[in-house]
């Protein structure tokens, strides 16, 4: 039997990029493979100007393809942009223009965003970008609806993250999108990253980084709770277990995990509920109950408010049970 042919992403480098946010698509796509082995997808690195670039690291990469790249790839990445926002080069912008004409899917990634709203990829469109830039982004691109709460944001044939990780978290979207959630799913084991993160970027403005120590008092309590997500727990029980006051266990807990006890919580009920609806054939119901959310009318509500899907459509839709 014929094997599926490779399909190939086009990853947009420039002279000083970053080699964290180059290395994201390279890393998400370029190391995919089949269940026989073959590559999933034929990654090549190009630039407007190829040959050796700097990068911000102090060290020098060779990039083999011009902007030609583009025009056969049938997914486009640009994993950044330069930190002043300066203009893209036309050439790239032409690129990209045609690119999504032809159908591409056509990803802008962090600072990406800003290139693809110059190329008018986002006018009308809800897309996101780093949150430090957001205000900047908004002035300059008045067109687009930002959503600089967000993680990232799938527009269809458009794409857009916020800043670094969420690059990966957008990529690893398009890969269970494209082909299946177990596939992005040993993708995510495979780098060692959760294949899908709740919440937005807004709990990562400026927060002050926990120390060390208090990760580690409260990481026993956290993966206990990972294995008790299908019961109720009272704040005042899970204060005990973590032996302080429950004014100091809620300090504690929003410092450690950016966000509050019963967030936290929420969010990895509806992370349980994914995998169970993507990895079994459970009845929503059981799936309710079994992610701790009771019944499936409170599943529905959350789900729905959380990913603008129902359970039973998110099944439909990324299930491989």
């Amino acid at each position: 039997m014929p094997q599926p042919t490779a399909e190939t992403v086009a990853v947009v480098a420039f002279d000083g990029i970053s080699p964290f946010h180059l290395s994201v698509p390279c890393m998400v796509f370029g190391e995919d493979r089949t269940e026989t082995g073959e590559p999933r997808f034929r990654v090549k690195v190009c630039a407007p100007e190829p040959g050796e670039l700097r990068t911000n690291a102090g060290f020098a990469l060779v990039v083999p393809h011009g902007l030609e790249a583009i025009r056969r790839a049938q997914i486009v990445v640009v994993p950044s942009w330069r930190d002043d926002c300066s203009a893209a080069p036309p050439e790239l912008i032409r690129a990209l223009q045609a690119a999504h004409r032809r159908g591409a899917i056509v990803m802008g990634l962090c600072l990406g965003a800003f290139v693809l709203a110059e190329a008018g990829l986002l006018d009308g469109r809800p897309a996101t970008t780093h949150w430090k830039l957001a205000p900047i982004f908004a002035k300059q691109y008045p067109k687009v609806k930002l959503q600089p709460e967000v993680l990232y944001v799938d527009d269809g044939s458009v794409l857009t993250s916020a800043g670094t990780a969420a690059g990966i978290d957008c990529c690893l979207h398009l890969l269970r999108v494209r082909h299946g959630a177990e596939t992005a799913n040993r993708a995510a084991r495979r780098m060692v990253v959760a294949p899908h993160r709740q919440g937005g970027q807004a709990q990562y403005i400026e927060q002050p980084v926990p120390a060390a120590a208090e990760r580690d008092r409260l990481a026993p309590l956290l993966e206990w709770l990972g294995r008790h997500l299908d019961t109720p727990h009272e704040l005042d029980d899970l204060a005990r277990r973590a032996l302080m006051s429950r004014r100091n266990f809620t300090r504690r807990f929003r410092e450690s995990t950016g966000t509050t006890v019963g967030q936290w919580m929420q969010n990895q009920r509806l992370a349980l509920a994914q995998r169970l609806l993507e990895t079994t054939d459970h009845p929503v119901e059981r799936v309710a109950t079994g992610a701790g959310f009771g019944s499936a009318v409170s599943l529905r509500k959350h789900f729905v408010s959380a990913f603008k899907l129902s359970p039973t459509a998110y099944r439909q839709q990324f299930s491989r049970a």
